[in-house]
């Protein structure tokens, strides 16, 4: 079992996706963007020394609720475009926030955001949320994380089609990588291109290091790394991505 993004491709992955081939992923996607994730006090004072930034801050908001003054008054020296996400318990919230303090959270930094981050499960909840940010020319994406599984390939296109119901420009999908089986039916998801949306995709467990990257180079919308000790397996840093040459614009 591969433990790095390099030793994936020494693995023989089962029923690969057709279209996906070693040139494919020896090319990072030319769109894609890097995104540093902001989940307590000491990364935002980290994100904000930082020379070199990353495409896009991530607040984790449901990790930073104790500290919401003061974030909002130091964002504005984070000096990069802000999502702002505040994650359903379920799907590996933090603080088993209800869905009014996450809708009132979100509403809060919304002024603040270029992109709003909503799970699927609470789009009909949040649809008049998803509505202003619409109204604001805040970009929507809609997300799933399946911290236990790696759905079909045919699931997944499905929560996709969901997701631009719901009116995300985005779709934003987390799944289990602990074999190669796993991987390559997330590869092959992204490589597909068979939906009408973005997607960003990353996977967690014993291959989520080489998901980041594979997926990066498979046309992510967007990579997400860690500002500090991440505790998602598989979560590079922003250091590590860019040692791999995928790295952000700045």
């Amino acid at each position: 079992m591969p433990n790095t993004p390099s030793e994936y491709f020494r693995v023989k992955a089962r029923d690969p996706p057709d279209n996906v081939t070693v040139r494919s992923l020896a090319t990072p996607h030319p769109r894609v963007l890097v995104v540093g994730v902001i989940t307590s006090p000491m990364e935002l004072e980290f994100a904000i020394r930082m020379a070199k930034r990353p495409d896009l801050f991530e607040l984790r908001l449901d990790h930073l609720v104790h500290v919401i003054g003061r974030l909002e008054n130091k964002i504005s020296r984070l000096r990069a475009p802000l999502i702002v996400t505040a994650r359903h318990p379920i799907e590996g919230g933090a603080n088993r926030l209800s869905a009014l303090q996450r809708h009132n959270l979100l509403a809060r930094f919304l002024p603040r955001a270029h992109y709003i981050d909503v799970e699927l499960r609470s789009a009909a909840v949040f649809r008049s949320l998803l509505w202003m940010a619409r109204r604001q020319k805040v970009r929507r994406i809609i997300s799933v994380h399946h911290l236990k599984t790696t759905p079909s390939v045919g699931r997944l296109r499905a929560q996709a089609r969901a997701a631009k119901s719901h009116g995300a420009n985005i779709f934003k999908v987390a799944t289990r990588a602990d074999t190669p089986a796993q991987l390559a039916r997330l590869v092959g998801f992204v490589a597909s291109k068979d939906v009408d949306i973005a997607v960003s995709a990353m996977g967690i467990g014993k291959l989520g290091a080489a998901s980041r990257v594979l997926l990066a180079c498979c046309g992510s919308a967007f990579a997400y790394v860690s500002l500090g000790r991440s505790n998602i397996e598989g979560q590079l840093s922003l250091e590590q991505l860019r040692a791999l040459r995928i790295s952000s614009r700045r």
